[in-house]
C-alpha cells in the first residue's frame, strides 16, 4: 500500500491525465504482485460488461442533446415567468433553471455549462457583478449530481451493490434543501445590494410561456415515472431519456437542425468516453485495492480505536473534502469507494446514507480550487479570470458546507423518502 501511495501521489503532482494516471498504478500494482497485465485487462472488461453502467453514456447523450437543443432556453423563460417581481429574479432563476436542468441531465459540469452560457451574459447585461453571476452558476451547478438523475449515484450504486433508484430518490430531499439555501442566500444578498428586479408579466404570458416548456419537463417525467412505476430499468430509463430529449430538441424546440445530430450526436460521445476511460481504469485500481486487503484493515483499525459512528463520518468527511481539491468526482468515487464500503455497516453508517454525503463532498470539489471542473468552465464561458469566479463561489462554499453538516448528521433527511417509499 506504501509503495501504490507514493506511486499515486508522484503521478498526481505531475498533472497527468487522471485516466493515464490510474491506469498506470493499476498495471505497476499488477505488476508487483505478481500478476499477469492480461488479467487486469479482463477484469476491467468484465466489469464494463454491466447493464446499470450502460445508463451513464446514455444519460450523457440525453444532456447533449438538452443542451443544444432548446430545452435550457425553455427551463430559463418558465423560471423568469414565475419569479419576475423578486428582488435579483436573474439569481433565482439561475438557482431554479439549474434545479429543473438537473432533473433531467445527471451532470454538474453540464448543467453549469448550459445554464452559464444563458445566463452569465444576461445578469452581466442587467448590471450583476460579475463575481456574484459566476458564483450562482457555479454553485447551482452542483446540484446537478445529487437531483436524480445523477451520474455519480448510478457509479456508487455499482460499486457499492445498492439500488440505483433507492439512491435516486435518497438525492431527492437533500437537492432540494441545498437549492432552498442557495435561493434565500440570493434573495437576501439581493435586497441587501439592491440587484435589479424583472418584471412581474400578465397571468396570461405565464400560461404561455409554461405550456411552452412542458415538452421539456416531459424528460425528467419519462425518467421517474418509467423507474418509480416499475416499467423500465434505470438503464431503459436513461435510453428513453435520451431518445425524449432528442425528439423534443428536433420537434419542439428545433434548437439544431436534424442534419446536426450526428455533430451533437458526436459532442455527447466525447464527453461518455472520456468519464467511461477514468471508469475503466479506476475499475482495474480499485479490484486491486480491494484484493490488497485495505478494506479489512480500515475495518480493523476503526474497530480497534472505537471511533464513534460521529466521529468516524467527520474523519471521512475530511478526507473526501481534501481528495476533491485533487480528483475529478469519478476517480474520486471509483478509488475510495471500494475502501470505504466494506466499513460502512460495522461503522453504523446506512449505505444509502453515505451515498449523499459522497456526492455532495463531491459537489464542494467541482467548485473548490484547484481543480474543480466548475470553475474552469465558467472561467471559460465568461471570459474571466479565475479570481473573479473563485470570489464569487465562496458564499456559496460555506452554504455547501453548512449542508453537508446536516445531510451528514441527520440521515433521515437522505433515507425518509427511500425507506417511505421501498421499506427499510
Amino acid at each position: 500500500m506504501t509503495s501504490f501511495l507514493t506511486l499515486f501521489a508522484g503521478l498526481l503532482a505531475t498533472g497527468m491525465p487522471v485516466f493515464l494516471m490510474l491506469g498506470l498504478c493499476a498495471g505497476a500494482m499488477f505488476v508487483l504482485s505478481g500478476q499477469p497485465l492480461v488479467g487486469a485487462a479482463q477484469l476491467v472488461i468484465n466489469e464494463l460488461n454491466s447493464p446499470t453502467l450502460m445508463a451513464l453514456p446514455l444519460f450523457v447523450m440525453a444532456a447533449a442533446f438538452m443542451r443544444f437543443g432548446g430545452i435550457a432556453h425553455a427551463l430559463v423563460n418558465l423560471s423568469a415567468a414565475w419569479l419576475g417581481g423578486l428582488p435579483g429574479s436573474l439569481g433565482l432563476v439561475t438557482v431554479v433553471a439549474c434545479t429543473l436542468f438537473a432533473a433531467i441531465c445527471g451532470s454538474s459540469v453540464a448543467t453549469a455549462m448550459a445554464m452559464g452560457t444563458i445566463l452569465i451574459p444576461a445578469m452581466l447585461e442587467r448590471g450583476y457583478p460579475l463575481s456574484f453571476a459566476l458564483g450562482v452558476v457555479g454553485a447551482s451547478g452542483t446540484i446537478g449530481i445529487v437531483i436524480p438523475p445523477s451520474l455519480p449515484l448510478i457509479l456508487y450504486g455499482i460499486v457499492a451493490e445498492q439500488s440505483v433508484p433507492r439512491l435516486f430518490l435518497a438525492g431527492i430531499l437533500p437537492g432540494l434543501l441545498q437549492a432552498a439555501a442557495f435561493f434565500f442566500w440570493v434573495l437576501y444578498e439581493a435586497r441587501r445590494r439592491k440587484f435589479p428586479v424583472e418584471p412581474v408579466l400578465p397571468f396570461k404570458d405565464r400560461l404561455r410561456v409554461t405550456l411552452s416548456a412542458l415538452p421539456a419537463l416531459l424528460v425528467p417525467l419519462v425518467v421517474m415515472v418509467g423507474i418509480y412505476g416499475g416499467f423500465v430499468t434505470v438503464t431503459e430509463a436513461a435510453a428513453l431519456s435520451a431518445v425524449t430529449a432528442l425528439f423534443v430538441s428536433l420537434v419542439f424546440y428545433r434548437g439544431f437542425h436534424w442534419t446536426d445530430t450526428l455533430t451533437v450526436v458526436a459532442n455527447g460521445l466525447r464527453s461518455a468516453a472520456s468519464i467511461m476511460l477514468i471508469i475503466a481504469t479506476a475499475l482495474a485500481l480499485g479490484h486491486w485495492v480491494t484484493e490488497s486487503g485495505a478494506p479489512a484493515r480500515l475495518i480493523a483499525f476503526l474497530l480497534a480505536h472505537q471511533l464513534s459512528t460521529w466521529q468516524f463520518l467527520l474523519a471521512i468527511n475530511v478526507l473526501l473534502l481534501v481528495l476533491g481539491c485533487f480528483l475529478e468526482v469519478t476517480a474520486t468515487l471509483l478509488l475510495v469507494l471500494p475502501v470505504l464500503a466494506p466499513a460502512l455497516r460495522p461503522m453504523g453508517v446506512d449505505p444509502v446514507h453515505f451515498s449523499i454525503i459522497f456526492t455532495h463532498n463531491m459537489e464542494i470539489g467541482l467548485v473548490h480550487p484547484p481543480v474543480g471542473l466548475n470553475l474552469f468552465v465558467l472561467s471559460s464561458i465568461a471570459v474571466a479570470p479565475m479570481g473573479a469566479v473563485i470570489r464569487g463561489i465562496l458564499p456559496f462554499l460555506v452554504i455547501l458546507l453548512m449542508v453537508l453538516a446536516v445531510i451528514t448528521y441527520v440521515p433521515e433527511l437522505t433515507l425518509w423518502l427511500p425507506d417511505a417509499t421501498f421499506g427499510r
